[in-house]
């Protein structure tokens, strides 16, 4: 065979092994890429996005877009082809694979995680909504889990309304971890409740419930030391003056939180908050009205604009990475609170553009 031939002949075997071990091999990385996005002030699947029902509400136009980010799942594994092409292509990021599932957490327990998450930004959403409207809401502390082979299991239920611990009032979950915690291990804690199935019972009928229980519940320490716990964590439940309905499936995290504040704030508002302009963001929010950061920032920029946004409201903690690589056509927005949100919707509303809080590397 002459040289060259086999020069050539054993170069293309050598590019052929090579492809197959560039398909074959897994690699230990994950990639994020835009997600499509959606408008909390319009429909999904013929139904919308915010059903409220027993307040009146007010036509909204615009867009007040929530936006996502996909990722590759758990259970996959990126071959070196694909985590090169990742890292070349402009709208996908590729990450190491333990940054979006650490310590070997499996597909269904993201999805699980997720789902939480998501619950919950829907539950501040409503909150932090409302008190921007100044439409009271009534809160109270509750049993949110009660851990397996603790001393609280059978004892506490999720669900429970906790009124006091030994004697004192609560009125935040941090009081009732700090007032366990003022224990040593050993001792008897005195629990206050409403059980589950009366303050169910009494928000069904309108009525503050008053029945209560007191549950003796012996400490024991925790397992990083001798800090005296029960096995339960403490969270927050609420009592809205009308049905808030989010019908958003498919999507989890707590990401969506200020965008469906806003949603919520325009249908309840005459007028409308956007003057038809297009506006999209993210952020977390809590029951305060704080808004958070996110993952995924530059994603969802991409989405964003391809989506038609001209403005994207951004978590002020996600500024100094958002600016670094911005979509043409896209003004991004500062935010730390809802009020900041609905202040710049103002500004946008009325072309006041140049007023706008604006993000930057620091």
């Amino acid at each position: 065979m002459p040289r060259r031939t086999a020069t050539m002949l054993a170069s293309t075997l050598l590019f052929i092994a090579l492809l197959c071990a560039g398909v074959l091999i897994p690699v230990p990385y994950a990639e994020m890429s835009p997600g499509p996005t959606v408008n909390t002030l319009g429909d999904v699947g013929g139904e919308p996005v915010l059903d409220i029902d027993g307040r009146k509400t007010y036509p909204a136009t615009g867009h007040l877009n929530m936006t996502t980010v996909r990722v590759t799942s758990a259970d996959y594994r990126m071959n070196i082809v694909e985590t090169v092409y990742g890292w070349l292509a402009h709208d996908n990021v590729v990450v190491p694979h333990d940054t979006l599932y650490p310590d070997g957490k499996t597909e269904e327990q993201s999805t699980q995680e997720n789902a939480e998450e998501f619950t919950q930004s829907q539950e501040s959403a409503k909150v932090a909504a409302l008190d921007q409207l100044r439409i009271p809401v009534q809160a109270r502390v509750i049993v949110a889990t009660v851990r397996k082979d603790s001393p609280a299991e059978n004892r506490l239920h999720a669900g429970d309304v906790i009124r006091a611990v030994d004697g004192t009032e609560v009125k935040k979950p941090d009081d009732v971890a700090r007032l366990v915690t003022q224990h040593k291990p050993g001792d008897q804690v005195v629990f206050t409740i409403v059980p589950t199935k009366e303050a169910v019972a009494a928000e069904k009928a309108g009525k503050e419930p008053t029945k209560t229980e007191k549950v003796t519940i012996k400490t024991v320490a925790a397992d990083s030391g001798g800090r005296a716990i029960v096995g339960i964590e403490a969270g927050t439940d609420h009592t809205f003056p009308f049905t808030i309905d989010i019908n958003l499936a498919d999507v989890g995290g707590p990401s969506a939180g200020l965008m469906f504040a806003l949603g919520i704030v325009d249908k309840l508002t005459p007028g409308n908050l956007t003057g038809g302009k297009f506006v999209a963001g993210t952020g977390t929010i809590d029951d305060d009205g704080k808004v958070g950061p996110i993952g995924g920032i530059e994603m969802k920029l991409v989405g964003a604009r391809k989506a038609g946004a001209e403005f994207f409201l951004t978590p002020s903690d996600n500024c100094a990475t958002a600016v670094s690589d911005i979509p043409d056509g896209l003004t991004l927005v500062r935010v730390k609170t809802i009020a900041d949100a609905t202040q710049s919707l103002g500004k946008i509303k009325a072309g006041k553009t140049a007023d706008l809080p604006s993000c930057s590397t620091s």
